[in-house]
């Protein structure tokens, strides 16, 4: 039966049936939402789910007190219920009721009691679960300082030699790694939802936090304190491989630059960037050794650029020289203007950066 009006305007029953439905939808799709998707593209509400022994404490926790509050609410709204569906048949009655019972305060005490139980049960199951996750069960086998900057990531490994990179951290698979959290300039937030919970980084202050991924995937990461103009546009990625995958990746990101071939687009392209970008960026074993922006080395070995803003293709390198402020306005990186020929030059030596 229809139950709209006339009008073809929805009544209220509908909107109400429909309006329950839809929450009930979105709810199961959440809830069964496999934990087994680690790629970055997933949406962050994969916090509902862990993939490291950091983060599944954290996840357990938010599960516990998620179903405390909603046995909470359930009790608070029977109890309303049965206030309001319940009829007295005359004030002598209720106010002989009410002097019989002591004024009703024993449900008031019962009702304290028990919320405190609930409330110091929740207290101690959370500091129990910060102390599961201070430290990880053995010691960590890298360690990554990972300085937050308007609106990146720059990543340095103490390993031998040292390798730097931006946006994109590189784990080996079912070994813990320290991370060391630094900020360049203002208060960030570093939150790996499937590996860790959120650590700040403040300006002066080393904070320390640890990650580890029990199965390889590339897991998406965040600034959760807000930072400014573009901090929607901060991410990063933890990418989990392999020992051996992450051996070799390690040794390539250690070499400098290795010109390939000596062609003249080439060769033109290297001294524009040198003349336009190395006073930011850094390509080591080349004259350009800038601080102020991500060490491009191996620029083609990542899968995005712009802190997670954009894909790492040919055509979204060029726009993103070309309109920056456009992509991330009121970034420190500055759109630039290029001819037809510089811009073919740029894009020959950008591509030998791998």
């Amino acid at each position: 039966m229809n139950n709209d009006a006339a009008d073809g305007t929805p009544s209220r029953e509908n909107l109400h049936g429909g309006g329950w439905r839809v929450a009930v939808l979105a709810l199961a799709l959440l809830l069964t939402a496999s934990p087994a998707v680690t790629h970055a593209d997933a949406p962050l509400n994969y916090f509902l789910h862990a993939a490291g022994p950091a983060a599944t404490p954290t996840m357990r926790l938010g599960w516990a007190l998620a179903a405390l509050v909603t046995v909470v609410a359930l009790i608070v709204v029977v109890l309303l219920i049965g206030a309001i569906a319940r009829r007295r048949s005359s004030t002598e009655r209720d106010e002989r009721h009410v002097h019989a019972e002591g004024g009703g305060m024993h449900w008031v005490w019962i009702g304290t009691a028990i919320s405190s139980v609930a409330l110091f049960a929740a207290l101690a199951y959370v500091l129990f679960t910060l102390e599961s996750v201070a430290s990880p069960g053995r010691e960590p086998t890298l360690i990554i300082t990972v300085t937050a900057q308007d609106w990146w990531w720059k990543i340095d490994y103490a390993g031998e030699p040292a390798v730097t990179t931006a946006n994109e951290i590189h784990i080996p698979v079912g070994e813990p790694v320290k991370i060391e959290l630094k900020s360049a300039d203002v208060i960030h937030a570093f939150w790996v939802p499937l590996l860790a919970g959120k650590t700040q980084t403040i300006p002066g202050v080393v904070n320390e936090q640890w990650i580890q991924a029990d199965r390889a995937g590339v897991y998406r990461g965040q600034c959760t304190q807000f930072c400014g103009a573009q901090h929607a546009h901060m991410a990063f990625e933890v990418i989990a491989e392999p020992r051996a995958q992450f051996d070799a990746w390690y040794a390539s990101q250690a070499k400098p630059y290795a010109p390939v071939g000596a062609a003249a687009d080439v060769r033109a392209g290297a001294e524009l960037f040198k003349e336009r970008c190395a006073g930011c960026h850094t390509v080591r074993g080349t004259d350009a050794n800038g601080a102020q922006a991500p060490d491009l080395t191996h620029l083609n070995a990542r899968r995005l650029i712009a802190a997670g803003t954009l894909s790492n293709t040919e055509q979204n390198q060029l726009d993103w020289i070309q309109h920056a402020q456009r992509i991330k306005p009121d970034s420190l990186m500055p759109s630039i203007a290029l001819s037809a020929t510089d811009a073919a030059a740029l894009t020959a030596y950008l591509r030998t950066l791998q």
